[in-house]
């Protein structure tokens, strides 16, 4: 029960924050005609429709008809994601705001959970399991490129050829990021964020963000591509690379007619959408951290198994 009340504290907090500086907070549906093409997640069907993994879809459509500064705080959708980090339904917040990049847009949530902390008087520090965590600014700012040759076996360049870009981060990077303060890593290769706008100095990498707090990914980011060509690219890409990894699969599994299509009405929107930046970041996962939970389990008030 306590865990659970400060939850609340903290979503209070969370809005309390977003008014201060000028944001509407929007709702969205929640089940939608077609899923943004991604890699790796698999959305629920809903009768020939899917619930969103995410409202990053709606959010935009609204911004390319003028909303420049938005917030939710939303239930998103995640198939066969089930662990200590992980639920298959999830809480998230997703802001946006125009003539943002990736950069500010990292100060942004920097500014956001240090006024969380302060509103639940954890500030300056946050304490979760061994690690003490000096939240005070500026935050660590690291590129990818960087946490590879500092952390990994191989360099960023090798592990996203070999397909193991993923498998390194998890097991041997993210371990250690966080655990004295919070962690920006940023510049992802392009293959690694289909939605966010390239580096105009090197197209090989993107405008991309994570933010680490004791090991845990919390939150990503990044300066939105607004080019509907480039972006359609994109998603029949990924497409393409879902279509490669369920015929190698053992399992042989028929591809979902959702994540067969592409997200049209979205792409017709896109080229009115004004340059900005947007992120999301798990509530539960924020929550886990300001509780000092060692599960989601102890943040959320039912978990899948027990209803």
């Amino acid at each position: 029960m306590k865990a659970i009340q400060k939850r609340a504290m903290m979503l209070k907090a969370i809005r309390q924050f977003f008014d201060l500086k000028g944001y509407l907070e929007v709702e969205t549906p929640l089940r939608i005609p077609v899923a943004i093409p991604e890699a790796h997640i698999t959305p629920f069907k809903s009768e020939g429709w899917v619930l969103q993994s995410s409202p990053e879809i709606c959010m935009k459509r609204l911004m390319a008809r003028g909303y420049n500064q938005l917030f939710q705080i939303c239930k998103c959708f995640r198939k066969d994601e089930r662990g200590d980090r992980h639920l298959t339904e999830l809480t998230m917040l997703e802001w946006y705001r125009k003539d943002f990049t990736y950069i500010e847009l990292m100060n942004e949530c920097q500014e956001l959970i240090q006024y969380v902390a302060k509103a639940l008087k954890t500030y300056p520090h946050l304490f979760y399991g061994i690690n003490k965590i000096d939240l005070t600014g500026p935050w660590e700012r690291r590129s990818v490129c960087e946490v590879f040759q500092q952390l990994g076996s191989t360099t960023m360049a090798a592990a996203e050829q070999s397909g193991n870009f993923d498998e390194m981060m998890a097991f041997e990077i993210e371990p250690h990021l966080g655990v004295t303060h919070p962690t920006f890593i940023y510049d992802y290769p392009a293959s690694m964020a289909a939605l966010a706008k390239l580096k105009a100095d090197d197209n090989r990498l993107a405008e991309r963000f994570e933010l680490y707090i004791a090991g845990i990914e919390l939150a990503n980011g990044f300066s939105e591509l607004t080019d509907p060509d480039e972006q359609r690219q994109r998603f029949n890409a990924v497409m393409e690379q879902r279509r490669q990894s369920k015929r190698t699969a053992h399992h042989q599994m028929e591809i979902e007619p959702s994540m067969q299509q592409i997200p049209e009405k979205f792409l017709s929107d896109l080229d009115r959408m004004p340059p900005a930046a947007g992120i999301a970041m798990g509530i539960d996962r924020l929550a886990m951290l300001f509780t000092d939970s060692p599960t989601i389990d102890n943040v959320v008030t039912f978990t899948p198994e027990a209803l």
